[in-house]
């Protein structure tokens, strides 16, 4: 009797085994990723690409948290209880929501898209002739793309115009002015609009990807826009782009931490995916910004598919409010 049961157990012991090696696998990987969140660093490839991705690791860690209860691996539940309760806090949007106080000057509505190598150009001049933004800032515009878009109400533009994914374009319906950009890789063009009598400075956001071999190239660039945001002066100001990077890491949240704040965050949408549009376009990160100076209020962010790119266009409501900063 007891060689049957050490038989039939044997089997039991194995596949238990194999279940609590498989969990704690899917934990040790999450728990890095965690780990480096916790401690405001975007760590090393392939902690950063997993970052932007950080709301799906519920489901390993879920996959975990069932293998360890068939295993009756109570070590591994805890592991995993804990692993769930950081996740579950880290979800939360980041970023400030209070919004001014002081009377509005100016609302209008502001567009930020990537085209994708230009591939999206159609349809981002569809959406532009449709939804009418006051300001658009195009990042990956190549020459043809420039040439293309809408100067029917635009009259104003300022373009870095450049091969493949490195030109930019910014369109205005208010009146221009040159201004120094942001240096990077990828052109990042800025200006000065006269709002209705009131500068704003634009500056269009597009740092280099987190490349498994160029997480250090990504952040120094992401890293140029904070010092930008940081040592700007009082002037309204409307930093929007492709930032290649979202709220869980570290290197954008230094950005939101020099006092911007996220138009997506303050309409209630911080975690619409915004790419990868084509290939996953509900599993995906939101990526592309708005992101806005204490001086404004936001009241509707909403995400537009372009056929042709895999990012979704932002466009977002805004009103620009009187400074309380004299």
């Amino acid at each position: 009797m007891s060689a049957a049961v050490e038989e039939r157990a044997g089997p039991r012991a194995r596949g238990r085994g194999v279940l609590s090696w498989f969990a704690g696998l899917l934990l040790a990987v999450v728990s890095v990723v965690m780990g480096c969140r916790a401690t405001d660093s975007d760590g090393v490839t392939p902690v950063p690409q997993l970052l932007a991705f950080l709301p799906w690791l519920l489901v390993p860690t879920g996959v975990a948290l069932g293998c360890t209860l068939l295993a009756r691996w109570w070590a591994g539940l805890v592991w995993g209880v804990l692993v769930l309760g950081l996740l579950a806090w880290f979800i939360e949007p980041y970023g400030k929501v209070d919004e001014p106080r002081t009377p509005p000057l100016a609302s209008f509505r502001v567009l930020t898209a990537n085209v994708e190598f230009g591939q999206g150009t159609d349809a981002v001049a569809a959406v532009v002739r449709r939804e009418n933004p006051d300001l658009v800032f195009i990042a990956e515009c190549d020459r043809e793309c420039a040439e293309r878009l809408p100067t029917d109400g635009y009259p104003h533009r300022v373009a870095e115009v450049a091969a493949g994914s490195e030109g930019s374009v910014i369109l205005s319906r208010f009146p221009l002015r040159a201004a120094e950009g942001v240096p990077g890789t990828l052109r990042m063009p800025g200006a000065v609009a006269d709002v209705r009598g009131t500068d704003v400075r634009l500056q269009l956001a597009h740092p280099m990807p987190p490349l498994p071999d160029q997480v250090g190239l990504w952040r120094r660039e992401l890293g140029a826009l904070r010092d930008f945001a940081a040592g700007h002066d009082t002037t309204p100001l409307i930093l929007a782009g492709d930032f290649n990077a979202s709220q869980d890491h570290a290197a954008f949240r230094g950005i939101l931490d020099t006092g911007l704040r996220d138009a997506a965050r303050l309409t209630g949408e911080a975690r619409t995916p915004t790419w990868p549009a084509r290939t996953a376009p509900t599993l995906g990160a939101q990526i592309d910004h708005v992101l806005l100076s204490e001086d404004f209020s936001a009241r509707r962010t909403r995400f537009l598919d372009l056929a042709g790119s895999d990012h979704r266009a932002v466009l977002a409501d805004i009103t620009l409010h009187e400074s309380r900063r004299g």
